[in-house]
């Protein structure tokens, strides 16, 4: 990539794409946005190579709980590193409103990498798997207490000791 305004341009797609995705729920369009030999590293999760290695394990993650009580994904700050195509990101996972108005989320660090067209070839997050577990606890316990946690819900309260 040439510059700093590439590499903006290629992270300002992304996040309006992500927007746009979490008000059609298509996850799968969020593989369309890597090249068909990108890597995701995620690490609780594992590598996926490839974007139809990608594909389903996107759809699983954000169709199914918690995932699927995620609403947006906004950054708090960015740092472009123009040298190696990098965004650093903070990237905000905030989960619905449970039934009180009160805001529940964690984040982690992403690092996406651009190729010098702008085309995303991989993503890596970085976050506490322990930050998370605690968040949807304690979201799942306001949600219940206003009688807006599903069954599966329910079990993943009773598995995190709600």
């Amino acid at each position: 990539m040439e510059n700093e305004n590439m590499l903006q341009s290629a992270f300002d797609r992304y996040l309006t794409k992500v927007e746009e995705i979490c008000e059609t729920k298509d996850w799968s369009a969020f593989a369309d946005m890597f090249t068909e030999d990108a890597t995701y590293c995620e690490h609780a999760y594992g590598d996926f190579n490839g974007r139809e290695e990608i594909r389903p394990w996107i759809i699983k993650t954000m169709t199914t709980f918690p995932g699927s009580e995620m609403i947006g994904f906004p950054t708090a700050w960015s740092v472009l590193d123009v040298p190696t195509n990098r965004v650093i990101c903070d990237i905000r996972n905030i989960m619905r409103d449970p039934g009180d108005g009160s805001v529940h989320e964690a984040s982690n660090i992403t690092i996406l990498t651009f190729d010098d067209d702008g085309n995303l070839i991989r993503e890596e997050d970085i976050y506490n798997p322990q930050k998370f577990a605690d968040m949807t606890r304690d979201w799942c316990r306001v949600a219940d207490a206003h009688g807006n946690l599903s069954d599966i819900g329910k079990k993943m309260l009773a598995a995190l000791g709600g």
